[in-house]
This record gives C-alpha cells, sequence and structure tokens, in this order.
C-alpha cells in the first residue's frame, strides 16, 4: 500500500472553520486515490489524514476539495488555506486554495509549483486550468460604467461579488462603523443639515475637534503660509503636477517686474537655472460645476507659478485661476493685499481638491488597480507565477471600488451632491484624465524625468518612490526570470498575452497614444508592466491615499467646492468675503466624513511585502521574498531616521505603513 498523509490548514478569519464534513481526492500523474472523508471541519484543524492507494499515483497534480453538510445543519462557508501532502516517497507537495468553500461542488486546486500553460503537460492539469478560467470568466465579467472610464467588474451589488475578493468580516464590519459613526457623530453636533455659510472661522473646529491628527493640526496652524501651499505639491496629497519650467505658457504672461521687485532676478535666468516650476490645471478647464443647496459653485482652472529661492524653499509667486487671460482674469502674486492672495491659493487649492480625487486618486490608482485584478483573474489561473505574483495587490480592490461608485460618483454619492465638479463634471475630468494619461507617467523613474523634477530639494515623495520602486523592480525582476529564461517564453504565453491585451482594451481603451503595450515581446518589458502594477497598487496609492484627512480635514485648506466666482478685480476682498466663498456647514461636514473613512485603515491591514498567503513553493521565489522583505525593511527604517529631523515627517511611502492593494 501506498500511505499519504495529507494536512488540511483553515484559514485564520473569522468563520473559516465549517460544521460540513469535507472529502479529498489526490490526482497523480499515474492514477488517483479514493474520495477521502477528513473529518469534521468544526474547527480550524491542521492534524494529518492518511490516504491509502493500492500502488503509487505518482506525482500529485491536484487535489479535488469538496463539503458535505450534515443531516439538521446547514450548509456554511469554508475557507481552506492550504493543503499539504507527503508522498509515500518522501515528496511534499503543496496545495494552495485561500478560497471560500461555499457550496458541495467538487472544487479542483493545483499543485503549488508554478507553471505557464506551454508547460502543463498533463491532460487533468491542463483541464481542470481551463476550468478553472472558463468559471473565472463567468464570474468575473466586464461593464461598462460610464463612458470614457476604464472599464469595471460587472455587479450588482457588493454581495453579488465572489467570496473570495469580498472584504473579510473584520474588514466589513470596521468600514460599516467608520463610515457611519463619522457622520452621526456630525449629525449629534447639529451640523450635517445646516445649509447654511460659516460666519467666523473658528467655527470650523467644530467639525473635527474629535478625530484629529499630528499633521491635520499642522495644517490647521499652517494653511496661510506661502511656504506650505508650496510644500504640499511636493509632499501633499498630489505630487503629480509640479514640473520644471524652461518657458512659460503662452496663456501665463508674467513678467520679471511683477514677481521680481526693483530689478532684483530674471524670470528667464532662474528658469535656465533650474528654479522656476509650474502647476497647471487645464484638466479642469470649462467643467461644469455643480448647484449645492441651490446655489452654483465654482471650479477654476488655474496656473501656478513656483520659485525655488536661493535657501532651497519652493515659494509660490504668481498665479492666475482661469486659463484664458483677461482683464477680469487678474494675476495674483504675494504683494497683493492678504485675502485677495489667499483667496487665489483658497480657490487653487479647491481645484487641486478635485483634480486630486478624481485623476491622480480615483483614476490613477483605484480604477487601473481594478482592471489589472480583474484581467488577472478573468486571464491567469492559480497555478501561473504571475497570478501568485500579483494576487496580494489585489486584496478587497473589486469590493472597495464598487463601494466607491455607488458612495462617492452615483447619482447619490458624496461628490455627485456635494463637490464642485458634481455628476457630470466627474464624468468629464475622468474622461479627460484617461484621453491623457500615459506610460511612462504610470512609472516613477520616467515621470519624475518628464517633469524635470530629480532636483527639485525636500521631494519626499520622489526620493522616497524612487527607493521603492527599484526594490519592487529588483523583486519583480528576480521572479519573473527565474520563470521566464528568454524572450521567446514571454511571446508563447498565450495566458500573459491575453492579460495585458484585456488591460489595453478595458482599462486604456484602447488607446494606443498612452503607450500601454498590447503585448509582451521581451522579460524586460513584462518586468516593467508588473513592477508597475505592484508600485501603483502599493505606494503609489498609499501616496494619495493615506494623507487625505491629514491635509484635506481642515477644509479651508482644500475645500470640496466654493460658492462664489474668484475676485475679477483686486482689493475688494475680505474674510467676510472667504466666508461667503468656502463651501455651506453641510458640504463640509460630508467632505470631512468621507475623509475620515477614506484614510482609515483596517485593523486586517497587510502591509507590502508580506504574504499570509503561501503561494509559491519553489525555493528561489521563496528566498527572493525574504530578500524583498529585507530591503522593505531598510527602507522604512532610513524613511523613519529621516523623519525624525523633518517638521513635516513624509510617512506615506513608509513601507511598514502602506498596504498591498488599493484596499480603502
Amino acid at each position: 500500500m501506498a500511505n499519504y498523509e495529507v494536512t488540511v490548514s483553515t484559514g485564520n478569519l473569522a468563520y473559516a472553520a465549517t460544521f460540513n464534513n469535507v472529502f479529498v481526492k489526490l490526482v497523480g500523474t499515474d492514477g488517483e486515490s479514493k474520495r477521502t472523508w477528513l473529518k469534521e471541519a468544526l474547527l480550524p484543524f491542521t492534524s494529518g489524514t492518511l490516504i491509502s492507494c493500492p500502488v503509487s499515483i505518482g506525482k500529485l497534480v491536484l487535489i479535488e476539495l469538496d463539503k458535505q453538510c450534515l443531516p439538521l445543519f446547514p450548509e456554511d462557508g469554508w475557507f481552506p488555506a492550504k493543503v499539504q501532502v507527503k508522498s509515500p516517497e518522501g515528496a511534499t507537495y503543496n496545495f494552495p486554495i485561500y478560497r471560500w468553500i461555499t457550496d458541495s461542488k467538487v472544487h479542483l486546486f493545483r499543485e503549488g509549483t508554478a507553471l505557464r500553460v506551454f508547460e502543463d503537460n498533463n491532460s487533468r492539469g491542463r483541464s481542470s486550468r481551463q476550468v478553472e478560467l472558463d468559471q473565472r470568466e463567468k464570474d468575473y465579467c466586464w461593464d461598462v460604467y460610464a463612458k470614457g472610464m476604464p472599464h469595471c467588474m460587472k455587479a450588482k451589488d457588493a454581495h453579488s461579488l465572489p467570496c473570495e475578493v469580498r472584504f473579510s468580516f473584520t474588514k466589513d464590519t470596521e468600514f460599516r462603523y467608520t463610515a457611519a459613526s463619522g457622520l452621526t457623530e456630525l449629525q449629534l453636533k447639529g451640523l450635517a443639515d445646516r445649509k447654511e455659510n460659516w460666519t467666523n472661522i473658528d467655527d470650523i473646529n467644530r467639525v473635527f475637534c474629535c478625530k484629529r491628527t499630528d499633521l491635520s493640526d499642522y495644517v490647521q496652524e499652517h494653511w496661510k503660509e506661502d511656504a506650505f501651499f508650496a510644500y504640499q505639491y511636493l509632499n501633499g496629497l498630489n505630487p503629480m503636477l509640479i514640473r520644471r519650467c524652461s518657458s512659460l505658457p503662452h496663456n501665463f504672461p508674467v513678467t520679471d517686474d511683477m514677481v521680481f521687485r526693483h530689478g532684483q532676478g530674471s524670470l528667464r535666468n532662474e528658469m535656465e537655472n533650474g528654479n522656476i516650476f509650474l502647476c497647471d490645471y487645464k484638466l479642469l478647464d470649462g467643467v461644469k460645476a455643480n448647484t449645492i443647496n441651490g446655489k452654483k459653485q465654482y471650479l477654476m482652472a488655474p496656473l501656478i507659478l513656483l520659485h525655488k529661492t536661493p535657501d532651497d524653499k519652493l515659494m509660490p509667486i504668481a498665479i492666475q485661476l482661469k486659463q484664458t487671460p483677461a482683464d477680469d482674469n487678474p494675476i495674483f502674486f504675494p504683494t497683493d493685499s492678504e485675502y485677495d492672495w489667499l483667496m487665489a491659493k483658497i480657490f487653487v487649492r479647491s481645484a487641486d481638491f478635485s483634480a486630486h480625487e478624481l485623476n491622480v486618486h480615483l483614476l490613477r490608482t483605484h480604477l487601473l488597480a481594478e482592471v489589472f485584478t480583474v484581467s488577472l483573474l478573468r486571464n491567469v489561473p492559480m497555478v501561473h507565477p504571475l497570478y501568485k505574483l500579483l494576487i496580494p495587490h489585489t486584496r478587497y480592490t473589486l469590493q472597495i471600488n464598487y463601494l466607491a461608485r455607488s458612495l462617492l460618483i452615483s447619482e447619490t454619492g458624496v461628490f455627485t451632491q456635494f463637490a464642485a465638479p458634481g455628476g457630470e463634471g466627474v464624468m468629464t475630468i475622468l474622461e479627460r484624465s484617461l484621453s491623457s494619461m500615459t506610460y511612462s507617467s504610470l512609472c516613477i523613474p520616467e515621470d519624475i524625468a518628464e517633469r524635470g523634477v530629480e532636483a527639485l530639494p525636500n521631494f519626499y515623495y520622489r526620493d522616497d518612490g524612487l527607493k521603492l520602486w527599484d526594490i519592487i523592480q529588483r523583486f519583480v525582476q528576480g521572479v519573473l526570470s527565474f520563470y521566464y529564461k528568454n524572450d521567446a517564453e514571454v511571446q508563447k504565453d498565450s495566458e500573459l498575452q491575453k492579460w495585458i491585451s484585456d488591460i489595453f482594451e478595458h482599462g486604456f481603451l484602447s488607446q494606443t497614444g498612452t503607450g500601454i503595450p498590447q503585448s509582451f515581446t521581451t522579460v524586460a518589458e513584462l518586468v516593467k508592466f508588473v513592477t508597475m502594477v505592484t508600485f501603483t497598487c502599493s505606494g503609489q496609492h498609499s501616496a494619495v491615499n493615506n494623507g487625505q484627512y491629514d491635509y484635506d480635514a481642515w477644509m479651508p485648506n482644500a475645500p470640496i467646492s466654493l460658492q462664489l466666482p474668484p475676485p475679477t478685480t483686486k482689493g475688494k476682498t475680505s474674510e467676510a468675503t472667504m466666508l461667503q466663498t468656502f463651501p455651506d456647514v453641510n458640504t463640509t461636514v460630508q467632505g470631512m466624513a468621507t475623509m475620515w473613512l477614506l484614510s482609515k485603515q483596517s485593523s486586517d491591514f497587510v502591509p507590502l511585502g508580506q504574504y499570509p498567503e503561501d503561494h509559491f513553493s519553489e525555493e528561489i521565489p521563496c528566498k527572493l521574498i525574504k530578500a524583498f522583505q529585507g530591503e522593505l525593511e531598510v527602507l522604512s527604517a532610513d524613511i523613519k531616521a529621516r523623519n525624525e529631523r523633518l517638521e513635516v515627517p513624509y510617512t506615506y511611502m513608509d513601507p511598514k505603513k502602506l498596504e498591498n492593494s488599493v484596499a480603502i
């Protein structure tokens, strides 16, 4: 007799165990075992069960796993983590599962050694591979939410999503609590239904007096300062806009005497020396603004000129709030009256709120991550090395994105009701953003170079991001080079090619101008793209997401909307004008509660580089994971040491504080 010792592990999740009976069948290259009852899985279990076969069934290819309910017991869900089998020949086989089984059907799982489709020579293995993908194509269907947006996953509601991509019980409970408690607290204070103007800036303290961070307090204290205004283009929520200015745009007619008093400087010289930077919100030009509480709102498309001073400070020196120069579109300067200059900065910060949330945050991380995820699940089976490499970076993405569409940009969503762009404007901005997006802008080394900001001082997003990209790239290079020895192997991997083809079609709407590859021809191309996907879903999302409450909770620093037009002449603004321009009390409250929700990580957060699920079995990939974790530890320590010297620490690229996936 040939005895096989089978050990089944149930996942460490709430309600992961089952009352049902569990059965397993082993399938090898030379035969298969009988379907064998393991035990009742009332508790998570790891004990071994012997399965005896008359003769050896050869090298194990897959297992068949099912559960059946006991008499008088209802069918319940079960989350097996993995199955380990020790063969009579002394070999150990690992079968990663990590998915919910909620029915009584037989489920097939491949042995954990990664196999590409062209080397999967066992007939039962190839058949199970196709069965898996056929089912995935039914479970994960593409849908069009709105014209000009990346396609998304089709779902009637969050509960219709497949179990394995939904929130855990812990995540779901905490998310619901955070969403409810934030707004309820403000309703109890009598703020959520007030549709009138703020009459005193100190009253805004009431909105967030109970929910504060060290940085939100800093923002409240320093939001009026020019240096902090400029600092946010480097290390705030939107570090993607600033670029070196080598010649002034034709529609921004700033002259030397406007920005340099008494001939103390020259724009041409400063531009040649790399000291002038531009932020241009032309993406927002002509976007239809919302109507909130019956009042028309205003959204500008500003241009901002920034100057790096000899002491390496970045300072704003000119602001034009509309794209077209005109007598009623003055250029504002720090030398203007206090409230003229402050109001110009407030309109810029409000524009930045919309550009950041819709383009930089929603589109370039959330929606792209969903495309990467759906294409992976539709086209790449669990046994494929790409699946094993990328599946940790898809955790919770499909449900958080469904909730984003339903709670933020739907007809009744917070953005539709309370943000300056409103419903129509939101779609306009998303469509424009996608049509102008480029592959290179998603790759931080190329993006930094293209924007000419390689040497800009105190740019911690750049410093940490480039180091993080390099660490991820080395890890991805190591893993993929282990499986793909030459370019020909990449070219003949049909599953890999279908993955990128779907991304090009459904994520970038087949726009060749984006530069997104339609297929892979070399290992280098594959490594670069997978590095971008990993970076986008982890570090980049953290950089543009995790500080939302820090920077936006104090509404004057990031107004969700503004309800008076900008000044057309100078010298007529005051504190009263500013308060009348700010969003109403209820609009402020909705914005703050949303920022709190979008910044609140759950307790089952998994940081970058941590892999609770063992998808890889081979020695080399497992060693590469350890090396990857070591490099991330070093980067985290370096960032922590650097931050101890900073007045405003930059933590959003710290590997210990950024999540593996777009999960919030």
